[in-house]
């Protein structure tokens, strides 16, 4: 008998210090991607290999949300809040409530505001959040 599996965007939650985001951007609206690059490696001239650790929990996550969210204001406010007094850090929480995956960062700050476009039908502004101690679990 096959493994069934079920996903549901519904069960995706996303908090932002007190905020929960919503209006999600209809496709891919949340990606997180480790900074730098990784367990790196050097091989000397005799073939002996050296591999280096990298220490860091640094993370970029990405949200996209529709430009009329609520998300878009809050994370203007902390941009501009990190840009007067360096204040604007706020916790990264991220789950699936379905399969039980959970990212999450004590510190994490907004890099520059989203992009913003118009079009015909409502756009989506996507977000680029940088997390100094990010966690999967």
């Amino acid at each position: 008998m096959p493994n069934i599996h079920t996903y549901n965007p519904k069960q995706i939650t996303m908090a932002l210090g007190s905020h929960m985001v919503s209006g999600f951007a209809d496709d891919s609206f949340v990606s997180i991607e480790k900074a730098g690059d990784g367990n790196t490696y050097i091989s000397g001239a005799d073939g002996e290999v050296c591999v280096s650790i990298d220490p860091t929990d640094l993370y970029t996550v990405k949200i996209s949300v529709l430009q009329n969210s609520a998300t878009n204001d809050y994370l203007t406010t902390r941009y501009e809040k990190m840009k007067s007094d360096g204040g604007g850090f706020f916790s990264v929480n991220i789950r699936d409530i379905l399969n039980g995956e959970k990212f999450y960062a004590s510190k994490g700050w907004v890099t520059k505001p989203a992009t913003k476009a118009y079009g015909k039908t409502q756009t989506s502004r996507e977000w680029e959040i940088v997390v100094a101690d990010g966690k999967f679990s």
